[in-house]
């Protein structure tokens, strides 16, 4: 069923929304819409719907009614009555994100982890995605990267960069280019007495950087290198935001 998943997770991505029928068919067909587009969409709505109600045990009249409703021009999958664990890592992301605004770290952590510990793998594994899907799964990633990082930068200001090597190094083999990651982890690294390895993980993320795109380390990476080598007494502190460890995309 490649199509008529590609339809569930658009809805389940768009949860308590509309989702119109032209974006649908666009996500099925693209530009090339074949003349029996819209009862083939009608046909796997149904089925959609028959496949919640068994999984709901429940008739596939109250999901046509609660839960899989046809709205003015499109769709719409409603929450209630559904546990969705995509909107239950925003919940908890939001929840987090707030803790952290409100200088309550420990909080915070503990709700970003939550949220984290819902993924079980790459979002939409088991969907062949078109080209809005495309765009929801690098939206997710995104956002889960984003979460991660915030969870580092909090755990690193209350001392915790002894247990967060082995996960960074993970992280940065994973995502050679990032180069936050790389800085989290060299702070990790110094702050345990390995400032050699520090550096080290510096020169490795410039010859990638030079090597792969042409591109020298950012100013904030260069500055972070600076601090290492000449042992700024800021890199120790734990208690404050390091400018330089704030969440930054590569």
């Amino acid at each position: 069923m490649p199509k008529p998943r590609r339809v569930l997770a658009l809805l389940v991505t768009h949860a308590d929304q509309v989702v119109p029928t032209s974006m649908l068919l666009r996500e099925l067909w693209g530009t090339d819409l074949p003349r029996t587009a819209m009862t083939t969409l009608q046909t796997y709505i149904g089925q959609l719907r028959r496949t919640l109600a068994t999984a709901a045990d429940t008739d596939v009249a109250t999901v046509t009614a609660q839960m899989l409703r046809t709205e003015t021009g499109g769709y719409e999958l409603s929450s209630a009555g559904i546990d969705i664990d995509l909107l239950h890592f925003f919940q908890l992301q939001e929840a987090g994100k707030a803790a952290l605004r409100a200088g309550n770290d420990r909080e915070g952590i503990l709700l970003l982890r939550e949220a984290l510990a819902l993924w079980q793998g790459p979002p939409l594994v088991n969907v062949e995605p078109g080209p809005l899907l495309e765009a929801q799964v690098l939206r997710l990633e995104e956002s889960r990267l984003c979460t991660l990082e915030q969870r580092l930068v909090a755990e690193l200001r209350l001392g915790e960069h002894q247990a967060l090597i082995s996960e960074l190094v993970e992280l940065t083999t994973i995502r050679p280019l990032h180069e936050s990651l790389h800085a989290h982890l060299m702070v990790a690294l110094y702050r345990c007495g390995r400032r050699s390895e520090a550096l080290a993980v510096f020169h490795k993320l410039r010859h990638t950087l030079i090597t792969d795109l042409g591109l020298e380390p950012s100013g904030e990476l260069l500055r972070l290198q600076h601090a290492i080598l000449t042992a700024d007494p800021a890199l120790n502190l734990t208690e404050r935001t390091i400018e330089l460890l704030q969440p930054r995309a590569a």
